[in-house]
């Protein structure tokens, strides 16, 4: 069984930052693409940035610049950095992962179960 932990959501005000992680737990033999979505109330859920593997990084336009997401591929940790929040930033947050399992063929993806973050004006 696999499960992605999140912690670091909260309030903060515009121009403030937060940092998001995400520990991915269980029997686990690789971990693939990682990724940051967040869905905003009466909103789709919309991918802000991934991380490959190998560390290769893209990200949603609205967070260039101001994001940062990265990996720990030893510990199976995701983190997102994010700097000059402003209210549009205001979802909540999931971490999904690619995921190979131990004596499994091929990878499932996996969610967090979310954590909120909110920006006041």
């Amino acid at each position: 069984q696999v499960q992605l932990v999140e912690s670091g959501g909260g309030l903060v005000q515009a121009g403030g930052s937060l940092d998001l992680s995400c520990v991915v737990n269980g029997a686990i033999l690789r971990v693939y693409t990682m990724g940051w979505y967040r869905q905003a109330p009466g909103h789709q859920r919309e991918l802000v940035a991934q991380i490959t593997r190998g560390l290769v990084t893209s990200y949603q336009d609205s967070v260039k610049g101001r994001f940062t997401i990265s990996r720990d591929n030893v510990q199976n940790i995701l983190y997102l950095r994010m700097n000059s929040l402003k209210p549009e930033d205001t979802a909540v947050y999931y971490c999904s992962a690619d995921v190979q399992e131990l004596d499994h063929e091929g990878y499932r993806t996996y969610w967090g179960q979310g954590t909120q973050v909110t920006v006041s004006s």
